[in-house]
């Protein structure tokens, strides 16, 4: 099993039968979205882990070279530069998928979930998986190279579930950027379920109660 980057993990009140994986966007860290566990509201049933890694820190062109956590190099008006990056992100959230495998959590239970560059990973990483996962929890993102993706993607992992959720006035990455990721998705025969809000790059509460229902549907207590 390979080394894991360093992350927040937090446990559910009884031993976890179902594991999130929630990767934060560009800046951020994985202290990012570790505050809207409570907000999701989950039955204790559901006895969800959830881990939360930190991209590793690297030179960002957007930002003037500035060095700050990313999952890739962010290059504006590029549909397909940062491949290697997203390739080696991609790696080592499999091994967070491994790891959780072999603590005993069954790979139909573990779910991805990214918010902007998170979100692009956690396609990235779900569509070419070799065991089948539970689903995809994209928000404020796209799907990266679709070319690649349909070459790439795995017979484990069609008709996954995913959910797509954007703001209508998203300035830093625009809602049709989304809806044309959304419907080439679908194209390949993916499960997914759509969701818009009048807001930018962010997430909003309606969005939070949606989120909650979708892992209450995937992540069942009693599987």
């Amino acid at each position: 099993m390979s080394e894991v980057l360093d992350h927040i993990q937090i446990e559910p009140d009884q031993a976890a039968n179902a594991t999130v994986i929630w990767l934060h966007g560009l800046g951020a860290d994985g202290h990012d979205f570790e505050p809207i566990v409570p907000e999701l509201k989950l039955p204790e049933s559901h006895a969800i882990r959830f881990i939360f890694p930190h991209a590793p820190k690297r030179s960002i062109t957007i930002n003037e070279g500035e060095e700050m956590r990313a999952w890739y190099d962010f290059i504006p008006h590029s549909e397909t530069e940062g491949g290697d990056d997203i390739d080696m992100s991609a790696k080592q959230i499999e091994a967070f998928i491994e790891r959780e495998m072999d603590r005993g959590i069954d790979n139909q239970q573990i779910l991805l979930a990214g918010f902007s560059q998170g979100g692009v990973i956690a396609l990235q990483t779900a569509l070419r998986s070799r065991v089948r996962l539970a689903g995809v929890l994209a928000l404020s993102t796209y799907l990266y190279d679709l070319a690649r993706t349909e070459r790439e993607r795995t017979d484990e992992n069609l008709a996954i579930p995913v959910m797509m959720a954007h703001g209508t006035g998203d300035p830093m990455i625009p809602i049709m950027r989304a809806a044309t990721s959304r419907e080439n998705l679908i194209r390949l025969g993916y499960d997914v379920r759509w969701f818009d809000y009048p807001m930018g790059h962010q997430v909003c509460m309606e969005e939070v109660e949606e989120i909650s229902r979708f892992f209450q549907e995937l992540l069942c207590s009693t599987y």
